[in-house]
């Protein structure tokens, strides 16, 4: 028997509900830094077969009546990083990362809206943050931090926390969220720096509280 919280592999393909659809499973993905959910497709026994050895979504068509890979003619794939069965092996939770807009109307999601919102923009502010990265340092105050170096991003840290300190017992709820911001702002640009990201640190506060 699988251990449910593992990713699906090749050996579990046979063992999920084919029958219940016709050979089809529908296949929700989600984006694995900020869970916005990206799209929804469906996948027969070799759709999931090639999703798992290529390492890029592939559904079936059921338009064209064919395999098809997310992304082959616009280049927008989406490289897979796990695929989990719901708890009747009838559906699929696939975790991938997006290489350009999901949607052809050019959106993030084909379920409309920006990008992620909430608790997921931070992994969106860490993607913006290292597109940043690459622009002039005089075109970008992103670019420029990290032009100056880790010093200079730890200083504005250090600013930027006891400006949050004051906050929390001279001011409001907004000048509170004011500061919190311009932190959570400067820590991203230290986690693109020092090459480390927001799924890091969750992850470490995860094995703390398990």
């Amino acid at each position: 028997m699988r251990d449910r919280n593992a990713p699906l592999s090749a050996d579990d393909i046979d063992r999920l509900g084919w029958d219940k659809m016709d050979g089809l499973l529908p296949a929700i993905v989600q984006d694995a830094q900020t869970a916005q959910v990206l799209m929804l497709g469906y996948m027969n026994r070799e759709a999931l077969a090639a999703t798992l050895s290529s390492g890029f979504v592939t559904f079936f068509s059921r338009s064209k009546g064919r395999l098809w890979q997310k992304g082959e003619t616009s280049g927008n794939r989406l490289a897979l990083t796990a695929i989990l069965p719901d708890c009747d092996g009838d559906a699929l939770l696939v975790t991938a990362t997006p290489a350009g807009p999901t949607c052809h109307l050019g959106t993030p999601s084909c379920f409309g809206g920006d990008g992620a919102q909430g608790i997921g923009f931070l992994a969106r502010l860490a993607r913006i943050v290292r597109d940043r990265a690459a622009a002039a340092p005089d075109q970008s105050y992103t670019a420029r931090l990290l032009a100056e170096g880790t010093p200079r991003i730890a200083q504005k840290i250090g600013e930027e926390g006891v400006e949050l300190a004051l906050a929390a017992v001279s001011r409001d709820r907004d000048g509170c969220i004011e500061e919190a911001s311009d932190l959570l702002y400067h820590l991203t640009v230290l986690m693109e720096a020092r090459g480390f990201g927001w799924a890091d640190v969750t992850a470490r506060l995860a094995e703390r509280h398990r």
